[in-house]
């Protein structure tokens, strides 16, 4: 089955940085287009950014472009997504998923990292 293990997350100040992680077994990854997605309270699903297999093609959501950077690396089966610049806005529980959009699969716990930017 697909494990998808989000670390990463935490307090941050409007500005600031996160880097999350995303460790992935269960599944061949460097064949698996990958994403993040984030959930806010009171809000749906948004899809947050993607990334190929194979790392060359990088995809992202209007609100985080320029600000956000998605990577991976096949060999120790990891994703991971840059947070620069920050915004109350982006406070969130962030999931990766396996797929290229939040249709895709969130793992067997899909717990989730949560990030919190406040002042």
């Amino acid at each position: 089955q697909v494990e998808l293990v989000e670390s990463g997350g935490g307090l941050a100040q409007p500005g600031g940085s996160l880097r999350l992680s995303c460790a992935a077994s269960g599944f061949t990854f460097s064949s698996a287009a990958m994403s993040w997605a984030r959930r806010a309270p009171g809000k749906v699903v948004e899809w947050v950014s993607a990334i190929s297999a194979d790392g060359k093609d990088t995809y992202y959501a209007d609100f985080v472009k320029g600000r956000f950077t998605i990577s991976r690396d096949n060999a120790k089966n990891m994703l991971y997504l840059q947070m620069d610049k920050l915004k109350p806005e982006d406070t969130a529980l962030y999931s990766c998923i396996k797929g290229m959009s939040i249709a895709g699969d969130f793992g067997s716990s899909d717990q989730g990292t949560q990030v919190t930017v406040t002042s």
